[in-house]
This record gives structure tokens, C-alpha cells and sequence, in this order.
């Protein structure tokens, strides 16, 4: 029949850690499954730089924290931020060692719900059954391709950016991305340094301000998520709105000053407020791009920074199971409960899944301590109400 356990927890990025370690100091029983950090690792460029600080840690409990690390580093936050994907993976793998974390190294293929229990089936031929369920999946799902887009290019001469991560191939290349965030200014660095041959950055708005973003005030609403539940849910709705165009201010209305330096080059071309028209493949394979201004140049490959937009459908383990026809959704989103709990008792999603209930802090590491919080306290409830219903 395969393994069982109290509390099965499907993912081993950041939030599925978060959540282990919480679980594992509380007593809670449980296995955690997944590649660990296999986003970050797979589907990151190496070279990448994080929005991250070191205050946004992984441990609920405040002990294992990225400034416990630098200590045990002799290094101060000073030395290390802007931090750098490796350094980051760096401290995960620390923190797994120092929870003593015991993580299934597999993939979950299907999720199904049978009578009060789910039941998951690995990718190791193994299933393991669960009385209670948390989805952890992060942005693995989520790319988001317009189909705008993806008819505008011919096969195989687009791709996102979370699957472009090695640059090798564009060296003396002309390439095209399309987005004017963070993230396409940072590819549009990364491309260039690994020696394109000119890179030409399209996008609908004025050109975001290169300037430090203020995260300050986020800790405290993420707290305030935390230790009441319901907080944010409960705010009115203009101030709902208010906080979470404050954060998209941060995140997408600024772009890292040290992003500047690395863009202002003689191969970089920005076209801010521009639209692409049209794309036509020449007989020598090259693509003839066309910019709403009657702009024209040459590119061998196209990279989209178009972002990530959440579909419970497009989860895997979901769609092979049955779950997803008991599920409530509202705009393809679970819909989820004051600890992030859905409709059917014990399956909890958070992450990514989460943002539409919780805010767009959802999105960030630095919501990973209130996400296990969240639910270890549901978790730590039922338990005591079983107690107590115990004979």
C-alpha cells in the first residue's frame, strides 16, 4: 500500500522548507517530496543576482537564519548583498543540514483524494498516503506565454526565461527580449556578458527607474499575515489594494541600480512604449522583427520575460489525479481559507498559489516563515482537536 504519513508536503523549494522545518519542531509528523531547490537550480541563470535580503530567511523559528549563516561564515550582510543565486543555495543547503531535514528526492505524479486520505504516486514507483496535504510548487507551472506571442514566432526561436539559463548559444547572436521588468533587464545583462552580438529590449511601458527598492515596511505586513490570521483577507478592499500596489511599485516600477552599468552598452538597444507588429523568417533563418513605430532590426532568437500567471490546471500531479474536480478555484486560483487551507479538508496550497487570497508577498521568500506559521497553526489545531476527541 506504500508509505504513510500525517502530513505530506509536495515541493522542496523555499516554502515546502519553511514548512518541513516548522513541522519537525513542532512534532508534526511528515515527509516532504521533491527535487530540493530544482527551480532555482534548473530553470536560474548561474550568474543571477536576487532581489532577496538576508532577513528574508527560511526558518519560522528565527534561529537558522542567513545571518546565523554569515556568522558561521565570518562575512556581514554588507559582503554578500546583492545576493547571489549560489550563495543562496548555498545557505538552503545549510539550513537543510541544520533542521535535519529528510527529503524524498522524487517527483509527485499524481495526487488523489480517497475518502479522508490522499494518496500520491512518485515518479519512483512508490505512493505514499497522507491524512493532510500541502501543495509547495512555486512558479514551476506558472510560465506565462501569450498566445499573442507564441503565434507570432516560429517554433523553437522563442523561449521563456525560466528556460533559458545558459547563454552558450546566444554568443555573436542578435537577440530580442520582450519584457520591461526586472527580470529582462537582468537576461538582457547576463545575454550580453556572455557576448551576444546586439540585444534589443521591447517593451509597452516607460522605462522602469533604476533605483533601490524599499522592502522595509514588507516584514511587518508579512507578520501581520502571520500572527492574524485573516488580516489581510479582512483589510478593505482599497487598502488591499493599496498595499499590493505598493509592493508591484517596488517590484515592478524599479529595477536594481546595479542592473544600470551592465545595460548601458553600445550593443543594448531599449525601445520603451513599443509593441512588436511583426516578425518575418528571411530564407537565411533570421527573423526580421517589426516594431509598432516602423522600427526593424535582425534577431537569431527571442526571449520572453512575460512573468508567470497561476493555473491550478497546469500542475501536473493535480491534473493526473482527482483533485481537481473536487477543487473550488476562482480565476484559476484555489480558493483558500484564513491558513490557506482549500475546500477539501487538510490540502493546503501556498506559494505562488497563494497570492490571490494573500497579496502579492506571496510571490517573495519573504513569506515563507508566515506560509508555515499559517498552516503549522492549523496543523497544531487539529491535532489538539483530535486529542480531545480521543476516547
Amino acid at each position: 500500500m506504500g508509505d504513510h504519513t500525517s502530513l505530506l508536503i509536495i515541493g522542496a523549494g523555499p516554502f515546502g522548507l519553511a514548512l518541513s522545518a516548522y513541522a519537525r519542531a513542532h512534532e508534526i509528523e511528515h515527509t516532504i517530496v521533491g527535487r530540493p531547490m530544482e527551480f532555482w537550480k534548473q530553470h536560474m541563470p548561474k550568474q543571477m543576482l536576487l532581489r532577496s535580503h538576508c532577513d528574508w530567511h527560511l526558518d519560522p523559528l528565527g534561529e537558522h537564519t542567513i545571518e546565523q549563516y554569515l556568522q558561521a561564515l565570518e562575512l556581514r550582510p554588507k559582503d554578500v548583498e546583492p545576493l547571489s543565486l549560489a550563495f543562496y543555495l548555498d545557505y538552503c543547503n545549510w539550513f537543510i543540514q541544520q533542521k535535519e531535514l529528510e527529503i524524498v528526492d522524487a517527483q509527485v505524479e499524481s495526487l488523489d483524494r480517497s475518502g479522508e486520505s490522499f494518496i500520491a504516486t512518485l515518479d519512483n514507483g512508490t505512493t505514499i498516503t497522507a491524512d493532510r496535504a500541502v501543495i509547495a510548487v512555486g512558479f514551476l507551472y506558472f510560465e506565462n506565454i501569450p498566445d499573442s506571442l507564441r503565434a507570432l514566432f516560429p517554433s523553437g526561436r522563442f523561449s521563456h526565461t525560466s528556460q533559458t539559463c545558459d547563454f552558450s548559444d546566444l554568443e555573436n547572436k542578435s537577440v530580442l527580449i520582450i519584457g520591461g521588468r526586472q527580470s529582462a533587464f537582468e537576461w538582457t545583462a547576463l545575454v550580453h556578458e556572455a557576448g551576444a552580438k546586439e540585444i534589443h529590449v521591447s517593451y509597452r511601458h516607460p522605462t522602469p527607474s533604476f533605483e533601490e527598492s524599499d522592502w522595509s515596511w514588507v516584514a511587518g505586513a508579512v507578520s501581520s499575515i502571520a500572527t492574524e490570521p485573516g488580516w489581510f483577507r479582512k483589510l478593505p478592499s482599497e487598502e488591499r489594494d493599496r498595499i499590493n500596489q505598493r509592493q508591484w511599485a517596488e517590484g515592478r516600477l524599479k529595477l536594481e541600480p546595479w542592473l544600470a552599468p551592465r545595460i548601458t552598452n553600445d550593443k543594448t538597444t531599449l525601445h520603451p512604449e513599443s509593441e512588436i507588429v511583426a516578425c518575418e523568417e528571411k530564407p537565411n533563418g533570421r527573423m526580421e522583427i517589426t516594431l509598432n513605430d516602423g522600427t526593424k532590426f535582425i534577431a537569431d532568437h527571442v526571449i520572453l520575460a512575460t512573468g508567470y500567471k497561476v493555473d491550478v490546471s497546469r500542475i501536473p500531479f493535480l491534473a493526473n489525479g482527482n483533485i481537481l474536480e473536487q477543487l473550488t478555484t476562482r480565476n484559476n486560483f484555489p480558493a483558500l481559507d484564513d491558513y490557506l487551507e482549500s475546500n477539501i479538508p487538510g490540502l493546503f496550497f501556498t506559494s505562488m498559489c497563494a497570492t490571490q487570497d494573500f497579496g502579492s508577498f506571496f510571490g517573495f521568500t519573504v513569506s515563507v516563515r508566515a506560509s508555515a506559521s499559517l498552516i503549522g497553526s492549523r496543523l497544531n489545531q487539529s491535532a489538539l482537536d483530535q486529542r480531545f476527541e480521543s476516547p
